[in-house]
């Protein structure tokens, strides 16, 4: 019985001193001070919308530049807050290491549209968010002119602009997408000498998939510069003016 006593006591005194070992080492760990931020912006390599400067002109902006802070005291969700008010970043990951160091992971905005008209100069990005223009970087996507709101970029022409995004077909074919006062909307394509008319965005798949047909099917025996127009308006039919 005694051996076992003081095995249990042992046991005890061991599971203890690891414990608070474990506790006054982490304490010890969180009382150290920062001694550098690292910023890895991901997608750095296709976008240059921010840069590390930017970043960090940006915390220091709004007193929360963590280095020389002790660690207890960063708090790293106020960091990602500040840094999500940049409308050029999608999202922020802060985490702090044993070493001393905060990381910041940053991915920026994809814009998958321009928008330049009557409703301002901006981009639309995948999610539907608007985000502004950058004189550091300018995104090769399709072009929005004419009477283009804010409302309609982010909803009917944003739709319209993730299909043409996600199929690489059309994205590699329109190049401008103008809108008129009354809705209707003409297509811009990079190869041809000719205007699409969609007509609204009612059923624009439906249109594309057409014309894509008389694409595949009409164009190789007449050539590209038969027409100057090439009407989707009317449904199921495409009604082509000669030049």
């Amino acid at each position: 019985m005694g051996v076992r006593i003081i095995s249990v006591i042992v046991a005890c005194l061991l599971f203890g001193y690891i414990v608070f070992s474990a506790v006054f080492l982490d304490d010890a760990k969180q009382d150290n001070v920062c001694n550098d931020l690292i910023v890895l912006v991901k997608d750095s390599l296709d976008k240059h919308f921010v840069t590390n400067g930017d970043l960090l002109s940006q915390l220091k902006q709004a007193k929360l530049n963590p280095v020389g802070q002790p660690m207890s005291s960063v708090n790293t969700h106020k960091i990602e807050t500040e840094l999500l008010k940049n409308e050029m970043i999608a999202s922020v990951e802060a985490y702090k290491t044993p070493s001393g160091i905060i990381k910041l992971e940053v991915k920026q905005k994809m814009p998958i549209l321009r928008v330049i008209s009557t409703g301002g100069n901006f981009y639309v990005d995948n999610k539907g968010h608007t985000m502004p223009i950058s004189h550091r970087y300018v995104a090769h996507v399709p072009v929005a002119t004419g009477y283009v709101e804010k409302e309609l970029a982010t909803n009917e022409l944003f739709d319209f602009a993730l299909f043409l995004h996600e199929n690489n077909f059309w994205n590699n074919q329109i190049e401008q997408i103008h809108v008129y006062p009354n809705r209707d909307v003409v297509l811009i394509p990079r190869v041809g000498d000719h205007r699409i008319m969609l007509g609204t965005f009612d059923d624009f798949e439906g249109k594309l998939d057409n014309l894509q047909l008389f694409y595949e099917q009409a164009i190789p025996k007449v050539g590209w510069g038969k027409y100057s127009i090439i009407n989707l308006k009317f449904k199921n039919q495409i009604v082509c003016t000669k030049k």
